[in-house]
């Protein structure tokens, strides 16, 4: 049976079949709409961010923080409007998440300046916090664990294909409608969403009413995590050493602080007292910080020494995101039925293969020799993240899955930001502070080798760290509705 939460009055629990196939259609239907419009929409604008310095007179600095604000803005708010949406409903925070980023796509068409481009951005990244806060939360919780998997497999798909679908039709949008047809798109989709949330979906899932919400914890949560991911950004800098050192202690005065407090928006046993949840947090940090910056390289590698169109690149570079699409579904639903660990564990070591094999690249190194390999590394991926998510979901009680969720969201972008922060090292170090010309290349290829052995190194400390979490036992225990607090403390 399902807890939900009456909105009106004194907390009342109605008790509706977890079977209620209508119900669970229209949760997983609004997730999946907005697990494809937020990183459609960051994968887009990448593409179009060439365009939008021109029309503003943007130097490379300015263009960066088109993507870096909207990264800092959804990190620092994930974990705290999951708190908040299992305090105050997860339906009607994922339902102000779809308003605020339609709102703010929608401003996006009508900005006349950096500034406000920059703003606009921001309010997006505070959208998709409240949206990737909640929508796996609200698919967990209406999903047993029998059906969970499969669910959340087709979840990880529409992301996948939000960000597999966003450079290529992102480019032809910007070149045949404008910029700002990108954002406008995320209007009508946003707005389908919340109709068919206000008009189907009724009840609420709140298993943490009567708990306060801890402000001052998640000022230091939002201060410690901007200062690492904005120090990833931009090592090998002395700022980004200095922001990154700030940002862990930083990370251990809110450790110190919630272990304090009978509230706290991160309830730290999870961390200390639940090692499956602890390592699976773990394996997918590792995860993203050894392959988003894959991508990355691979296309730089394309267009300079192999002499591709950035058209023809990005057709190649689909590759590994079709394949995770399509593994992703089928990995979630094996994860129903089979150990989640061993499925998740499997895929990071075909990850850590497909890296292994990257380190030989040269100039001659044929196109089908790299089609191959980043199809091994989309079977991987695939493989992976899906039924991680679930042994994250299934390891912890309702009354964490917003937090749950939180963390898995934030853990993905923590590990994005480190991935391009490494690589960004690496050049540093080796081909120094100068533009990738002909003469170059020598430098350009030492250092995708020296870049892909670490993500390989990586992938294996995962390995090790997915396998040995143990098995996943969902928690049996019962809270009652506005009971939240941690009475282990």
């Amino acid at each position: 049976m399902i807890k939900k939460i009456n909105d009106h009055g004194p907390s009342v629990e109605n008790t509706v079949p977890a079977s209620h196939a209508t119900e669970k259609q229209i949760v997983l239907m609004s997730a999946i709409l907005a697990g494809f419009i937020t990183p459609f929409d960051g994968s887009a604008v990448n593409i179009a961010l060439p365009t939008m310095g021109a029309e503003f007179h943007m130097n490379a600095i300015s263009l960066s923080w088109v993507t870096t604000a909207y990264l800092l803005s959804s990190a620092m708010f994930l974990v705290p409007f999951g708190k908040i949406a299992d305090i105050y409903g997860r339906k009607k925070v994922f339902l102000y998440g779809i308003a605020v980023f339609s709102l703010a796509s929608l401003s996006m068409t009508m900005v006349g300046s950096a500034e406000m481009l920059i703003v606009g951005r921001v309010l997006q990244g505070l959208g998709s916090a409240m949206i990737f806060g909640t929508g796996i939360a609200m698919i967990t919780s209406v999903y047993p664990p029998g059906e969970r998997g499969k669910a959340l497999g087709i979840y990880v798909t529409a992301v996948y294909i939000g960000l597999s679908t966003g450079p290529f039709l992102g480019g032809i949008m910007t070149q045949y409608l404008g910029w700002r047809s990108i954002f406008l798109v995320n209007v009508p989709i946003g707005l389908a969403t919340i109709l068919l949330i206000l008009w189907k979906l009724k009840g609420e899932w709140a298993e943490c009413r009567e708990d306060r919400f801890d402000l001052k914890g998640s000022m230091i949560y939002g201060a410690a995590v901007v200062s690492l991911m904005y120090g990833f950004s931009v090592l090998p800098d002395i700022k980004g050493v200095s922001l990154i050192i700030t940002g862990i202690i930083g990370t251990i005065i809110f450790i110190l602080y919630e272990m304090r407090i009978p509230s706290p928006v991160l309830d730290i046993s999870l961390m200390t007292k639940n090692r499956v949840f602890a390592l699976s947090n773990l394996s997918a940090l590792i995860n993203y910080s050894a392959t988003y910056a894959v991508t990355f390289l691979l296309s730089l590698d394309l267009q300079y020494t192999k002499g591709f169109t950035p058209e023809h690149a990005g057709f190649i570079l689909m590759a590994q995101p079709v394949f995770q699409a399509m593994v992703s579904p089928l990995a979630g639903k094996m994860s129903d039925s089979i150990e989640p660990r061993l499925i998740a564990s499997a895929g990071m070591a075909l990850t850590a293969i497909g890296l292994f094999f990257l380190i030989f690249l040269s100039e001659t190194t044929s196109i089908w020799y790299m089609v191959a390999i980043l199809v091994v590394l989309g079977i991987g991926f695939g493989l992976f993240s899906s039924p991680n998510t679930n042994v994250i979901m299934s390891s912890v009680d309702r009354r964490f899955y917003g937090v749950a969720s939180g963390m898995n969201g934030t853990m993905r972008l923590l590990g994005q930001m480190f991935s391009m922060g490494v690589a960004m090292m690496v050049f540093a170090v080796v081909v120094g502070p100068v533009e990738i010309t002909p003469e170059y290349y020598p430098q350009f290829l030492t250092s995708l080798h020296y870049v892909f052995m670490l993500f390989t190194v990586f992938c294996i400390v995962g390995v090790f760290a997915s396998f040995v979490r143990g098995r996943t036992i969902p928690p049996e225990r019962s809270y009652p509705t506005g009971s939240c607090q941690n009475t282990e403390r």
